[in-house]
């Protein structure tokens, strides 16, 4: 989020105040559309009551925080995605216990798996702070008061966070190996059907909508990386682990990050296109 931050300034999230279309756009298409084609997926497919709870938990969870990494590397409007970040994780204190237990009723047969979940406010707010409100305000503060030190650090912060960020990767699938090998092939299908046509109801939508290239990407990205971290400490916490949920959920984590960044490093070789 630092290095992230040392691209953006105060006059981008200005635009966005004074152009709010995008952000509105954005968060129905994540808070809106994506449950809503989640729950189609649910009665279509007819899995486990318990995939399809991790499913619906998955669409009920706010934005992922490396999805403003991954809009920084797709050339997208990284302001943007930063805001549509905060702001979902803001309202997944009411959202994500509201909208898993309105959603979770409709799945056949669930009803004995089904558990008031409670997301406690501080442990949101401390998330918000320590991972997107702090670097990004140390990183906009000096972007904003000294071009020459940022000009000189950017390069080599932004190319370390890569690295970082790669290591935690390896990191996961190497410490869930057996996992892998045991129940990846059960969940595979639907979390990439999911994630896929997450990226692409959101990219559609801000093409229907009328947005830019920048603001589309910003927004499909945002769109198919869901904090299915946050996801899997309820499904510990209040579904004692529950084996669908968590492999759905722990699948999603992985999988999100392969093919957003996928997507977002192919299109940070893309032109971008000049709009009037």
């Amino acid at each position: 989020m630092f290095g992230v931050a040392l691209d953006i300034k105060v006059s981008d999230f200005k635009r966005l105040i004074e152009n709010p279309k995008p952000p509105i756009v954005g968060l129905i298409s994540q808070l809106i559309w994506l449950p809503l084609f989640t729950m189609v997926m649910v009665f279509a497919l007819r899995l486990p009551p318990s995939m399809s709870l991790g499913m619906i938990l998955i669409a009920a969870c706010p934005g992922g925080n490396v999805s403003n990494y991954a809009v920084h590397l797709a050339k997208g409007n990284t302001a943007l995605s930063v805001l549509m970040t905060s702001i979902s994780t803001l309202a997944a204190v009411l959202l994500t216990p509201l909208y898993f237990a309105f959603f979770s009723q409709y799945v056949p047969n669930s009803e004995v798996l089904q558990q008031t979940i409670h997301v406690d406010p501080s442990n949101i707010v401390s998330t918000i702070f320590q991972l997107i409100v702090i670097p990004l305000s140390i990183g906009m503060l000096l972007n904003h008061y000294s071009d020459k030190i940022t000009n000189a650090i950017r390069g080599p912060i932004q190319k370390l966070s890569m690295l970082v960020f790669l290591g935690i990767v390896v990191a996961v699938i190497f410490g869930n190996l057996e996992n892998i090998r045991n129940y990846l092939k059960d969940v595979i299908f639907i979390v990439i059907l999911q994630n896929f046509l997450a990226l692409f109801i959101g990219y559609q939508w801000a093409r229907l909508m009328g947005l830019g290239q920048k603001d589309r990407r910003a927004i499909s990205i945002e769109t198919g990386i869901q904090n299915s971290g946050l996801a899997l400490i309820l499904i510990f916490n209040f579904f004692d682990g529950l084996g669908g949920m968590a492999i759905v959920a722990a699948a999603w984590g992985m999988w999100h990050l392969i093919a957003g960044f996928s997507l977002a490093m192919f299109w940070g070789r893309v032109p971008l296109k000049s709009e009037v």
